[in-house]
């Protein structure tokens, strides 16, 4: 009797294992399937390589699942950081069989390096972009790229040239213009620090004095816990310490300055816009905020109107990492995004 009972009981699950992947193709064994041998030895990690006026640097990328209708590339910012930032992805998108890769720009800590400082620009990175997805065998019915950061900026100026190649948009806490960041920053967030605080940040910038070893606590105490990520820096991920501590600080200086606090010194995306053809992506896009962004969310929501077909996720209680701090919200409208086709 206790024989039949227990089979009864792996019937039925069973059973129900086949209708969950029926009703949900993409929840099948599949998703781990690796293509080729090289890929499962490496665990789904391949150096790509990429063709520079310099010659050729290879960047990493590494495979999580397998779904043909959705491949999320995931573009980190900095400038110079790393993909560390995502990997709290783990814990969502394998549980929706949602296929995404991971990639570093070259320059960053886990490619080539990139020593020649004329290639750290836009153009660069966008063509990187496109040879990546050509060798990962994206197209335009299975590929979703996905900045955050800094990320965003490549990501919106990559689908302004190459869009035909996409399924669709997402910018996670990025703004379409610097010169309005800079300005949000100066009129919304730096009002909110304690006055002694701003005016000792202020004086620092104003001589150039980066290494002063009172700069960085400062901003990491008073400004990246309240914008960058809510919780104090002894309770934040491992992930997040990591990649701060593989920060390319060259490339992210010569880039966006010294802090996140607006962009100072000569930093070439400082005059970055392109509020005047946000209209020209057609793609689907969707536009991700956090009410305690270093970027304004309010511009984030005009952004996802003013392309052809938009939406805007609000994070209540996010930051500027609020895949980290406000999950439930981000990871929630991401998936609806992406399974909405």
């Amino acid at each position: 009797m206790r024989l039949r009972i227990r089979l009864s009981i792996v019937s039925l699950t069973l059973l129900l294992m086949n209708c969950t992947k029926k009703n949900n193709p993409e929840m099948t064994h599949s998703y781990w399937h690796f293509d080729h041998p090289e890929d499962r030895y490496t665990g789904g990690i391949r150096m790509i390589p990429v063709q520079t006026k310099n010659g050729v640097v290879r960047v990493w990328t590494k495979r999580v699942g397998n779904n043909p209708k959705i491949k999320l590339l995931l573009v980190h910012g900095g400038p110079g950081g790393t993909h560390e930032l995502f990997e709290c992805f783990d814990g969502y998108l394998p549980a929706e069989g949602i296929e995404f890769i991971y990639y570093d720009q070259s320059g960053s800590y886990y490619s080539d390096p990139l020593p020649d400082s004329s290639l750290w620009n836009i153009d660069h990175y966008v063509d990187e972009l496109e040879q990546v997805r050509t060798a990962l065998g994206l197209d335009s019915s299975n590929f979703y790229l996905l900045g955050q950061s800094a990320g965003g900026i490549f990501a919106m100026e990559y689908a302004l040239k190459y869009q035909q190649n996409m399924k669709g948009l997402i910018v996670s806490n990025m703004m379409a213009s610097v010169p309005d960041y800079i300005n949000y920053a100066a009129t919304v967030l730096e009002p909110q620090l304690p006055q002694e605080v701003l005016n000792k940040i202020k004086k620092i910038e104003a001589d150039e004095d980066y290494t002063n070893p009172e700069y960085e606590p400062l901003l990491v105490e008073h400004y990246y816990t309240k914008h960058l990520l809510r919780k104090p820096v002894a309770a934040w991920p491992e992930s997040v310490t990591r990649a701060f501590n593989h920060l390319n600080k060259d490339i992210y200086i010569h880039m966006q300055g010294h802090s996140e606090l607006g962009i100072s010194g000569n930093a070439t995306l400082k005059d970055w816009n392109i509020k005047n053809r946000m209209n020209e992506i057609s793609v689907p896009a969707l536009f991700i905020g956090g009410k305690y962004d270093t970027m304004d969310p309010a511009q984030m929501e005009w952004m996802s109107k003013e392309v052809k077909r938009g939406q805007f996720l609000y994070c209540p209680n996010g930051s500027h990492l609020a895949q980290y701090d406000d999950q439930e919200n981000y990871f929630k409208g991401l998936v609806e995004f992406l399974k909405a086709d």
